[in-house]
């Protein structure tokens, strides 16, 4: 599991999934009288379930009351979370002796599932009742990860076979109900500062109902810092979609953007291997993009890369935009304006760049209050030293902007620094208080109730002291100390 999937805690999964289930509705809401059939059939589906990743159905009043609880909210994957347990972080204690009878089953069983080692525990506690009470499941699989008690799985070398199916164009009923995004390698050479000539990437973001471009821009590679920096400025431009269609690159598979897409409540679809047909819009529009705009270049010998973006901005929200599409019959910024739209407000860029981040964990330093990532340290703020695993979100390309947030809400907590050696020479030092004011302890004043209980209890038996005392005479030189 990779850092960002440790990160991840039982509540921002159940509000994924949750979002998941009813994404598309709130992507292509059922015409009026049909929400219900709709919830009906969402019903009869088996999910996999998100913390145990069985086959798992839900309700239909369950789905419904997860969809009217996304329906009018900004933030649906928050609105979607579970609550946090009142005694979440307290855990009990089980007994030395049944953890290492613990330890002995596992080494014997190591592919046992959870509750498989759960109900052997059971059994062998009621066969002897000196290990003590026997563990809830939940109390048993937290000790065992605690533990690094992890389940051995057997390897497979088997693959799905893919199944061919047919082909159909198809089409979303509302704005913002899809997106479509791509990179293209153009056909045309640009000119560095440097002297050499490379070949651009476009980067292209297309309403799925209007065809409208919600972004377009050329640059020099396809990482996901490009990615998250087009697909911002769309959101920018145009609002937050319901979901969005790329395929399987790197740039978009990428921890910054597969989280950040999650908790902006947007339901990424990828394509199937070698399917382009799927992104057939995308891949239409790349041929305008060549025939007309670059074609309208070849008389600029020096082409560089801002010219040819400057030129780029004004063909797609001057002539693309506003010309008559065949397919829908009316200009693309027509249909936008006037169509059905699912889509939501956007949000502010700070917000927009703190969800394009992963997320992941890391343990702090005791000795000087630090944590690494990716090969730097940053300090943890003082009052926050007292925890034993931190939560960072952070964007790989940007290490300037690393926040502590909480792992159950999403909340950030504070901004990390990086270290400063060089600053930390000056030999200034803050003295640490306790995390917690604490009473002054008591003097001892009298003997121990644990002592004076026994020594009632030996008493109340009538039998004399157990010992002789020796008449002691002191010496001349005790004497003189006294």
């Amino acid at each position: 599991m990779t850092d960002a999937g440790q990160a991840l805690s039982r509540h921002e999964r159940w509000a994924r999934f949750r979002h998941a289930v009813v994404g598309e509705l709130l992507a292509a809401p059922p015409p009026p009288g049909e929400l219900g059939n709709t919830l009906r059939k969402i019903a009869k589906k088996s999910f996999a379930h998100p913390i145990t990743g069985r086959p798992t159905r839900f309700g239909f009043s369950t789905i419904e009351r997860w969809y009217y609880q996304a329906l009018s909210a900004n933030d649906p994957v928050a609105i979607l979370r579970r609550r946090v347990r009142k005694d979440a972080g307290h855990c009990r204690v089980m007994t030395p002796a049944l953890i290492e009878a613990l330890l002995d089953q596992y080494q014997a069983h190591p592919r046992w599932s959870y509750q498989l080692h759960h109900d052997n525990i059971a059994a062998l506690c009621r066969q002897r009742p000196e290990l003590g009470p026997c563990p809830s499941y939940p109390t048993l699989r937290r000790s065992m990860k605690s533990r690094g008690l992890f389940r051995h799985r057997r390897r497979s070398d088997a693959k799905a076979a893919r199944s061919r199916r047919e082909i159909r164009s198809y089409e979303k009923e509302h704005i913002h109900g899809l997106w479509h995004a791509d990179f293209h390698h153009g056909k045309r050479k640009v000119l560095l500062p440097n002297g050499q000539y490379v070949t651009p990437k476009i980067l292209c973001f297309l309403d799925d109902y209007s065809r409208l471009c919600c972004h377009l821009q050329w640059y020099l590679s396809e990482s996901a810092e490009v990615f998250v920096h087009g697909l911002v400025q769309a959101i920018l431009k145009r609002g937050l979609p319901r979901s969005l269609m790329t395929d399987g690159g790197s740039g978009m598979q990428a921890a910054e953007t597969t989280e950040g897409l999650a908790r902006l409540g947007i339901v990424h679809a990828t394509t199937l291997p070698e399917s382009p047909w799927q992104n057939g819009k995308q891949e239409c529009f790349f041929g305008q993009v060549e025939g007309r705009l670059v074609s309208m270049l070849e008389g600029v010998t020096d082409l560089d890369l801002a010219l040819l973006n400057d030129a780029t901005q004004a063909w797609a929200e001057l002539e693309y935009n506003r010309r008559l599409h065949s397919e829908i019959g009316c200009a693309p910024v027509e249909r936008f304006a006037v169509g059905p739209d699912v889509g939501r407000p956007s949000p502010s860029p700070d917000a927009l760049r703190h969800a394009f981040c992963q997320q992941v964990g890391r343990k702090q330093r005791r000795s000087d209050g630090t944590v690494t990532l990716l090969g730097v340290r940053f300090e943890m703020p003082s009052r926050f030293r007292h925890f034993e695993r931190v939560t960072l979100r952070f964007a790989s390309w940007d290490l300037s902007r690393v926040t502590l947030v909480d792992p159950r809400t999403g909340t950030a907590l504070d901004r990390l620094y990086p270290l400063d050696r060089h600053k930390n020479a000056d030999g200034r030092r803050r003295v640490i208080g306790p995390i917690e004011t604490l009473a002054a302890a008591p003097v001892p004043s009298d003997i121990a109730p644990r002592l004076a209980e026994l020594m009632a209890e030996y008493a109340a038996t009538g039998l004399p002291p157990a010992y002789l005392p020796l008449r002691q005479t002191p010496t001349d030189e005790e004497s003189t100390d006294a």
